[in-house]
């Protein structure tokens, strides 16, 4: 009887240990699997905020009274690619008509993607505010977030943020206009809050650094605010005259000076101010020269209250495709700024003042100064987007670059009558992210890991005649020390800019 009962209690404990093991890993198969199963993000999308009060909700409607300000809208004659658009922001019925005007500028052109800037009129923060996923919608449709380009301008006081933008009209107003005159494009939303002038100058080299030809900037802001019909066209002749100067200084100097008068009703000169300063950098970084007023009218043309209006512009500004940034003059006087600069410095130890002749030389340009000697490299340094004037850029680098450049002996006064100078000046970085777009002899390329970074000039390829490989893999292992194969590495940053070259006869 005992040896059944222990029978039946190992029978027992078997039993019930191996059921015991078949529900646990039954348990552990499905909540495996349903880990497993990641949940698919939601789409985010942004529904419309001023659908019905700024423009109609309906979409028949609002096509019907879109198409109507187009008719009498013209293009202006120019070959130029148009890099930034201002236009206003009111009600369409107020401002739709100049608005009209300036988008009518971009109809058939091949862009795709548009960056849409302006500035919070209903929250306060301290920041640039992208609107970095998703779609935004209107009665005339969805249009998506260029989630990549996005990504690319955050940094800083520059933050991904879409809740800022959820009750925002000055942004929206003008995607209803864009959706009409383009197609296939995506957009990049970003609003300003109170901003300083550092979040102006990092957000502006951003921008410039990922604007290429397929790229619009357009600006959105009214003019003068609540003065009457006659003040409003004086201040706003003013407004426009200093805006199409393409000169920041110029249009903030401005700008106080006539809010400084206290004319009668004035509450701002233009409500868009940072955005439109943020323009005018870019423009400046990126010579971006050809600035024109395409129309304007302020409310009491349309509505014939002339006793208490707002003021509305299209400005748009262009730049020929290709062009030299620097003309013949200008070239011979850079390369005299750079060897008078180092004889002086060399036999003085001082640096010799300069005044310009040329005004391109004072934009803010990048610029490599190369220096060679029989035909071979004898130091070479340059800086990207400066914080001073291309002459000044000029006088550093080639002291560096006689001085400086670890890779070399410091340049002696004596030896400098057989040095030859070259002079390289650069486009803004661009960011890349596959190596196979890379067009070497055309393009300079930077490679960033960490601390590691490396620069190659455009010239570099044509001179030694490498393959796309050969330069990627030697500008890794030569200027970044990196591996061989770095430019392959998802976590290496790729940059590509262009530079005009020019050197001493």
């Amino acid at each position: 009887m005992s040896g059944n009962k222990a029978f039946i209690i190992t029978f027992s404990i078997f039993f019930l240990s191996t059921v015991a093991v078949i529900f646990g890993l039954k348990y552990f198969i499905n909540k495996k699997v349903k880990a497993d199963i990641v949940p698919e993000k939601k789409m985010i999308i942004r529904k419309p905020a001023v659908a019905g009060s700024f423009y109609p909700a309906d979409s028949e409607e609002l096509n019907s009274q879109i198409s109507g300000f187009f008719d009498q809208a013209k293009m202006l004659d120019t070959e130029s690619n148009l890099r930034i658009l201002i236009v206003p922001h009111a009600g369409l019925e107020y401002s739709g008509q100049t608005a009209a005007w300036g988008f009518r500028q971009v109809e058939d052109k091949k862009y795709t993607r548009v960056i849409l800037l302006g500035v919070s009129h209903k929250n306060w923060f301290d920041y640039a505010a992208v609107y970095n996923e998703g779609k935004w919608e209107t009665p005339l449709g969805e249009t998506p977030i260029d989630e990549e380009l996005a990504t690319a301008l955050l940094g800083n006081k520059t933050v991904a943020d879409t809740v800022s933008h959820k009750e925002e009209h000055s942004l929206e107003v003008e995607l209803v206009l864009l959706q009409k005159i383009l197609s296939n494009f995506k957009i990049v939303p970003i609003l300003l809050g109170q901003v300083s002038d550092k979040v102006i100058d990092d957000l502006a080299g951003k921008i410039s650094q990922n604007m290429d030809e397929n790229t619009l900037l357009v600006v959105s802001s009214d003019l003068s605010h609540y003065p009457s019909w006659s003040v409003a066209n004086e201040v706003d002749g003013e407004t426009i005259k200093a805006i199409v100067s393409g000169n920041k200084s110029t249009f903030e100097r401005k700008i106080g000076d006539l809010e400084s008068k206290n004319y009668p009703g004035l509450d701002t000169c233009a409500c868009g101010q940072q955005a439109i300063s943020v323009a005018l950098k870019i423009a400046e970084i990126l010579s971006i020269e050809d600035f024109r007023k395409i129309h304007y009218e302020n409310s009491g043309d349309i509505s014939g209250d002339k006793s208490r209006v707002v003021g509305y512009a299209a400005i748009g500004a262009w730049q020929e495709s290709g062009q030299d940034i620097l003309g013949e003059q200008a070239k011979k006087e850079a390369l005299s700024i750079a060897r008078r600069t180092l004889e002086e410095y060399l036999k003085t130890n001082k640096v010799l003042k300069i005044i310009p002749r040329e005004k391109v030389l004072e934009k803010f340009l990048g610029a490599f100064v190369t220096l060679q000697k029989a035909g071979q490299l004898r130091g070479c340094i340059g800086l990207f987007e400066p914080e001073m004037p291309l002459y000044k850029v000029i006088q550093e680098m080639a002291i560096a670059a006689a001085t400086e450049d670890g890779r070399f002996l410091p340049v002696a006064e004596k030896e400098l009558k057989e040095v030859n100078i070259e002079i390289s000046i650069m486009t803004p970085k661009k960011k890349i992210n596959d190596w196979r777009e890379i067009q070497p002899g055309k393009q300079g390329v930077v490679i960033q890991k960490g601390p590691n970074s490396g620069t190659f000039l455009p010239q570099v390829a044509t001179e030694t005649g490498w393959s796309k490989e050969e330069f990627l893999g030697q500008l890794c292992t030569q200027k970044a020390g990196l591996p061989n194969d770095c430019y392959k590495d998802p976590l290496v940053s790729l940059f590509v800019f262009e530079a005009q070259v020019f050197a001493e006869d």
